[in-house]
């Protein structure tokens, strides 16, 4: 799976924020919707709040590493919004992808042999 394919447009984080389903863990929010595609699209959201842009760009790694190791683990044709919370920041990258392995599940994204 292609795991550059991202979601770039205002628009299009904001119909995820309104209209999609929510997982939220500690140290992540996710925001998915099916769309039919043959790709996922993805997103992810680093706020100022968190730090510097140091820290925000290393969370931001993090984040897009964790996807594109368990891109092959999660259903196709869908819309997803990662967005990091404060503990994100110190966090151990196993419990972070293990959060978001969880939300994805809560969300039904995991594909059938994974559950």
């Amino acid at each position: 799976m292609d795991f550059r394919v991202t979601l770039k447009k205002n628009y299009e984080f904001k119909r995820l924020y309104n209209k999609g389903k929510t997982a939220v863990t500690p140290y992540l929010v996710v925001y998915s919707m099916k769309t039919g595609r043959g790709v996922n699209r993805v997103g992810y959201t680093v706020s100022t709040k968190l730090g510097k842009a140091v820290v925000r760009n290393r969370v931001r790694r993090r984040l897009r590493e964790i996807y594109r190791l368990n891109s092959d683990r999660l259903i196709t044709g869908a819309d997803i919004v990662i967005v990091a919370r404060s503990r994100c920041v110190d966090a151990e990258y196993g419990k972070i992808e293990k959060a978001f392995i969880h939300a994805c599940a809560e969300l039904g994204l995991l594909r059938e042999a994974e559950r």
